[in-house]
């Protein structure tokens, strides 16, 4: 996808709400700008495939939420059920990794940069969380990297309907 950019930063969050209408003041109505949890990351593939896959879902008409950004936390965490999503690439108050997920956008880097501080580096997940946060075992990750693992789960998320 040529309209798509990951970026990474570090937030204190006060205020999920106040956040989003943060984020929904900065972007235009066709303008998707979606933040995850970056704990729960593996990589920027990770980020990659499951908005592919939430693209290709809505192509389909094969999508499970109404909203495309919605769509994306659902398949980037391997989940059919929202709840389940939200509690594990949602956001939460307090200092939290995040990572924003900008389709068909300007580049909002600025503004982004004024609400949150840009760090790249919380994109590169940590096995030992992921394994924690996807339920991966021991047994899986010995055939598989964890990243592998959890692309999988996404593209199942097709095969499964």
């Amino acid at each position: 996808m040529d309209n798509l950019k990951i970026y990474g930063f570090r937030a204190n969050i006060d205020s999920v709400g106040d956040t989003l209408s943060k984020i929904n003041e900065i972007k235009e109505d066709s303008q998707i700008i979606q933040l995850l949890n970056a704990d729960a990351i593996a990589s920027r593939n990770h980020v990659i495939h499951g908005v592919n896959q939430a693209v290709n879902a809505f192509e389909r008409g094969e999508n499970i939420a109404n909203d495309l950004g919605v769509e994306i936390l659902l398949r980037c965490s391997a989940q059919r059920q929202i709840s389940k999503a939200f509690k594990i690439l949602g956001l939460c108050e307090g200092e939290m990794n995040l990572c924003a997920v900008l389709i068909d956008c300007d580049d909002y880097i600025d503004e982004l940069e004024s609400l949150f501080v840009r760090d790249d580096g919380v994109l590169e997940g940590d096995e030992s969380k992921l394994k924690q946060i996807y339920k991966i075992t021991d047994a899986e990750a010995e055939n598989m990297s964890v990243e592998d693992i959890i692309v999988d789960r996404i593209t199942r998320l097709i095969v499964d309907y």
